[in-house]
C-alpha cells in the first residue's frame, strides 16, 4: 500500500513537471502597438473610414490600442504613448511644437505612417514636412475610378501577404518623389485602366532615423474595406513599429 502511494505521489510529480513546462513554452502575448491615429480636413468622410474602418481593423485580434483624433491641438500631448503616429488627414498642424514633436518623435526611430490625405502638399508654411518626412507629394489626383495596384518589391515585410496585383476603385495620386528631398523605395505601383502612366501607391521614406510608410490608397469604401488594404495598413503598423510582420 505505501509503495502504491509513493509511486501515485510520483505520478503527480511528473505530470505537475511537463504541466509547468508546457506552460512555460508557451510565447508571452504580444503586447499591443499603441497607435495615435489624426485625422480630419476636407474631402473624406475620416470618421467613417479612419476613425471607423480602419481603427476596427488595427484593434482586430489585439494587433493595436488606436487614439483616433480630429484635433491636431491634442497631437503633443498624446505623442508620448504612441509607438506609431497614423497621419490621415489634410488639415492644418498649425502649433510649431507640435510640428517639431512630430520630427522628434521620427527621430527618435518611432514610426510614422502616411495616409492618403497626408501625403498631399497639403501645407505651404511647413516645406519640411513633405521635404523630410514624405519624399515628393501629390498635387492631383485621377477622377474617382478603377484602377490596378501591383506590387514591386515581393520580398519586403510591407507586402507580406498582400496579392501581386489587385484592383480597387479609388482616386490615383499623383505622386512624385522630390529629387531634392528624402528618397523613396516604391514597393507597389497604382495604373489606371485608361493609361500607361504609373505612381507609387505604397512607398517607405528612407528618412535617417524612424520608419516611414507612405499609402496613397484610402479615399472611401471601395479601399477601406477591401482584404488587401486591411492587410497593407496592419503590416504597415507593425513594420512601423520594428516588430514582425504576422
Amino acid at each position: 500500500m505505501l509503495r502504491f502511494i509513493q509511486k501515485l505521489a510520483l505520478l503527480f510529480v511528473v505530470i505537475a513537471l511537463v504541466a509547468g513546462q508546457a506552460v512555460a513554452n508557451i510565447p508571452p502575448a504580444k503586447k499591443p502597438i499603441r497607435v495615435l491615429m489624426v485625422g480630419g480636413g476636407s474631402s473624406h468622410d475620416f470618421d467613417r473610414w479612419y476613425k471607423g474602418e480602419d481603427v476596427a481593423t488595427l484593434q482586430k485580434d489585439g494587433l493595436a490600442v488606436v487614439t483616433y483624433t480630429s484635433d491636431p491641438s491634442t497631437i503633443l500631448s498624446q505623442l508620448p504613448n504612441a509607438d506609431v503616429l497614423f497621419l490621415a488627414n489634410n488639415q492644418p498642424i498649425p502649433d510649431e511644437a507640435t510640428r517639431k514633436a512630430i520630427f522628434a518623435f521620427a527621430d527618435a526611430g518611432k514610426g510614422l505612417i502616411l495616409a492618403h490625405p497626408a501625403i498631399w502638399y497639403n501645407w505651404k508654411d511647413w516645406p519640411e514636412y513633405n521635404e523630410k518626412l514624405v519624399g515628393g507629394g501629390s498635387k492631383g489626383h485621377d477622377k474617382y475610378g478603377p484602377f490596378d495596384v501591383t506590387i514591386t518589391d515581393k520580398k519586403h515585410p510591407l507586402t507580406k501577404g498582400l496579392p501581386v496585383t489587385f484592383h480597387l476603385d479609388d482616386e490615383l495620386y499623383y505622386f512624385k518623389s522630390d529629387p531634392a528631398a528624402t528618397p523613396i523605395e516604391v514597393l507597389a505601383t497604382g495604373k489606371a485602366t485608361t493609361s500607361e502612366n504609373t505612381y507609387p501607391s505604397l512607398f517607405v521614406v528612407k528618412y535617417p532615423k524612424g520608419r516611414v510608410v507612405g499609402i496613397a490608397l484610402g479615399h472611401d469604401a471601395a479601399s477601406h474595406t477591401i482584404e488587401p488594404y486591411k492587410k497593407l495598413i496592419r503590416n504597415a503598423v507593425q513594420w512601423a513599429a520594428g516588430l514582425s510582420v504576422d
